[in-house]
């Protein structure tokens, strides 16, 4: 699978932005997919994650509340919409997949073998 994300930009604080991740390749529902961020100077770390069958979602603490993940089978696309953005969310943000099972509920927060360009997020005033 192929994984291409986009919908970054720059927006200020308190501000909302939803990024996509749309995949290629067959069999889109039978993978986890996840969001991971990457700041200036810091390492990769996980976002988001939801299973495979859409039913089972996990977030880092640090955006627990005011990210949420979903997912659109029939288009092939994973969703992160971020509100109430903060300076400290400013990152690459990068989706990923993990092959499961279409009736997989795991949300794996690590091991993903698929990962997409990433897209920049800037929240400054």
């Amino acid at each position: 699978v192929q994984l291409q994300a986009c919908g970054g930009g720059l927006v200020q604080p308190g501000g909302s932005l939803r990024l996509s991740c749309a995949a290629s390749g067959r069999s889109f529902g039978a993978y986890a997919m996840a969001w991971f961020r990457q700041a200036p100077g810091e390492e990769r770390e996980f976002v988001s994650a939801i299973s495979a069958n859409g039913g089972s979602t996990d977030y880092a603490d640090s955006v627990r509340g005011r990210f949420t993940i979903s997912r659109d089978n029939a288009k092939n696309t994973v969703y992160l919409q971020m509100n109430s953005l903060k300076p400290e969310d400013t990152a690459v943000y990068s989706c990923a997949a993990e092959l499961r099972h279409y009736a997989s509920a795991a949300v794996p927060r690590e091991g993903h073998h698929y990962w997409g360009q990433g897209t920049q997020v800037t929240v400054s005033s």
